[in-house]
């Protein structure tokens, strides 16, 4: 299987499992470096860089990293899964960044759920949304973003 590594991207973003040939890997789980991979298509989300001179990232991806770099996680990378205050904190966080609508933490899946790696469902699709025809919904998928180690 072809694989593309997002261990130098980034930002925050959704691979939706979608049988495509290719499978999306990183680098999660703090300093425990772990390398899960999924095959699907990756969708960067919610990412945006203020200008010149600034030029800094704006994305949920900073808000995910002081999560896990604070008490209890104090970047262990939640390897022992997460639990459900971990969820209720990235659903606010899908909130804020207006992707609630189609994507919320996978309950079922919070065990195999660590930083920068947390199994979500895609519900849907957004009208006028970055990625289209992917259904049927609800559709397995995984929240990623830069690990903190």
């Amino acid at each position: 299987m072809r694989l593309v590594k997002l261990h130098e991207s980034v930002g925050f973003g959704v691979i939706i499992s979608f049988p495509t040939g290719v499978s999306y890997g990183n680098q999660t789980g703090g300093t425990s470096c772990l390398q899960p991979r999924l095959e699907g298509v990756y969708v960067p989300l919610r990412n945006d860089c203020e200008p010149a001179p600034s030029s800094r990232l704006v994305s949920p991806e900073h808000e995910l990293e002081t999560h896990f770099t604070e008490p209890p996680h104090e970047g262990t990378g939640g390897v022992d899964g997460l639990d459900e205050n971990d969820a209720l904190f990235i659903d606010a966080l899908l909130v804020r960044w207006r992707v609630a609508s189609i994507i919320e933490v996978d309950r079922s899946r919070l065990r195999d759920s660590h930083e920068a790696w947390v199994w979500a469902v895609i519900t849907g699709e957004e009208e006028d949304g970055i990625y289209a025809g992917l259904g049927p919904y609800p559709r397995p998928a995984v929240l990623t973003w830069s690990n903190s180690d």
